[in-house]
């Protein structure tokens, strides 16, 4: 599967007047035309498609409505070519609800000083004429982002290219499917959640069904679709001595090659992109599905356990936002500590239930008892994960309102092996330090259920955040308690309204 079926596009829109005459006019066109084909010559994530050039309110509005109802148009980008007075776009601007870039820039990096004249100053006017667009989207409270420079530069390559991952985050959350295998964990607050609200903030759409559903499926794969994919994980995995052809524990892995086929099955014919399981509601499965997990998140399902239907979804659409990105992007949940001054650490896991997209080194198959589930010992795949800078993204309902919490941290090579702990795991230290980041984690409300992303950055996350409405705390190198303290009670004012 690939992470995206349907690859969206962006459109592009050059803005101008009529106040320079039609050869001026056919100047932007063509332009435009040439500074979208050399965008698209760049290799971004996805395609530019040049539609129109705007010179008036109906042009400008009839762009927008257009962008709105094109399902494959995952955001527009504005390129204000000449000085293109901004109260045309105001009806425009109101009804957009992709998001849209505005590319500050112009056709040639370098003032011609030797012959530039008003002919070329007509031309070249991004100047002034994006600070005016920018003003309009301003005053109408728009969510929009900037890239500045000439179109050819590296910085501007990059921002385009985050702010595409971002409008892939978005497109994906609109149109997401969770399904639930069971409740909620009993007794868990965290992981409770408006289902409602969220299909109306982010376009989650959250299912539930029994695990005797998920059963039916998984009775319906063959022996034979078991075997090719045991060969699978034969050719990807280091298969432990239990575990290989003949190993006490084969039957195990047959099992849990069972499990996956028949999840992945509901799951594609039901269009579900994400979904969570609970260890208290597997009757009638003969092992917690670790292995099937794993391997589903690693070819870009969203997971999380215990019916955190709000953490598979974020995972879901980091996947996405991270998609062709070499470092990973998994489930994950704090465990234990090491306190060590000056370089104390976490060590994050989740029983089984780790992506592989994580790991550093080929990982380890394995079929060894878990001390919880009740059920027979479940195959796994063990692994520490590669070291890096990352972040860590919780999601959480507030009452009022959803909020998107970040912290910044660093991923270690793990310092010692683990013997007696035959599980994925990361190890990481926090920004700005480990007492404010745990403390100021614990004080924004965050739960214990995260995304870990060493492929996408905070920018990323609040950008998707900003276009969503959703409120987004960082905790980053220059947090302090004081001012974390400050800005949640001045966001508690501002979402109240």
């Amino acid at each position: 599967m690939s992470f995206t079926e349907k690859k969206p596009s962006i459109w592009l829109v050059a803005g101008s007047q009529h106040l320079y005459g039609q050869n001026a006019l056919k100047q932007v066109e063509i332009n435009a035309r040439l500074v979208t084909e050399g965008l698209n010559a760049l290799g971004l994530p996805f395609d530019i498609v040049y539609k129109t050039m705007a010179t008036r309110s109906e042009e400008a509005t009839a762009f927008c409505r257009q962008a709105n109802f094109d399902p494959d148009c995952a955001g527009v980008i504005t390129w204000m070519h000449t000085f293109s007075p901004a109260k045309m776009w105001t009806l425009g601007l109101r009804l957009l609800e992709k998001p849209m870039l505005q590319l500050h820039t112009q056709l040639g990096a370098h003032i011609p000083w030797d012959s530039i004249d008003m002919d070329f100053m007509n031309l070249h006017q991004t100047a002034h004429g994006g600070r005016e667009f920018g003003y309009m989207s301003a005053r109408l409270r728009k969510p929009f982002t900037v890239a500045v420079g000439h179109w050819k530069e590296d910085r501007v390559k990059t921002r385009l290219t985050d702010w595409m991952r971002v409008c892939a985050g978005l497109f994906e959350s609109r149109s997401l499917k969770v399904a639930r295998f069971g409740d909620n964990m009993r007794g868990v607050a965290v992981t409770e959640g408006d289902k409602v609200e969220a299909q109306i903030r982010f376009g989650y759409e959250v299912d539930a069904y029994s695990i005797g559903d998920l059963t039916a499926s998984i009775a319906e794969v063959s022996d034979q679709q078991v075997e090719q994919l045991v060969s699978q994980y034969e050719d990807l995995y280091t298969l432990s001595e239990v575990a290989q052809k003949g190993g006490s524990k084969r039957q195990n892995v047959l099992d849990a090659a069972r499990i996956e086929i028949g999840l992945r099955n509901f799951l594609e014919a039901g269009n579900y992109k994400a979904f969570t399981t609970n260890f208290q509601t597997l009757e009638g499965i003969k092992q917690l599905p670790g292995l099937a997990v794993q391997r589903l998140m690693a070819s870009g399902y969203g997971f999380a356990g215990e019916g955190d239907w709000k953490t598979a979804a974020l995972v879901r659409t980091l996947k996405v936002m991270a998609q062709g990105l070499p470092q990973g992007t998994s489930f994950m949940e704090d465990y234990t500590y090491d306190f060590e001054p000056g370089r104390d650490l976490t060590l994050g896991a989740h029983m089984l239930e780790v992506c592989p997209s994580l790991a550093g080194t080929k990982p380890v198959l394995d079929v060894i008892a878990l001390g919880i589930g009740g059920k027979a010992d479940p195959a796994r795949l063990i692994f520490s994960s590669a070291p890096g800078e990352a972040i860590n993204v919780g999601l959480m309902d507030m009452g009022n309102r959803f909020r998107l919490l970040i912290n910044e941290v660093t991923v270690l090579t793990q310092p010692q092996p683990l013997p007696k702990l035959p599980v994925a795991c990361a190890v990481w230290t926090y920004k700005p330090d480990f007492v404010t980041g745990v403390e100021g984690w614990i004080i924004a409300g965050g739960g214990h259920h995260t995304a870990l992303s060493l492929a996408l950055s905070s920018w990323h996350v609040c950008s998707l955040a900003d276009e969503l409405g959703v409120e987004c705390v960082v905790i980053d190198q220059n947090t302090t308690i004081r001012d974390l303290q400050n800005e949640l009670r001045w966001n508690e004012s501002f979402y109240r309204t």
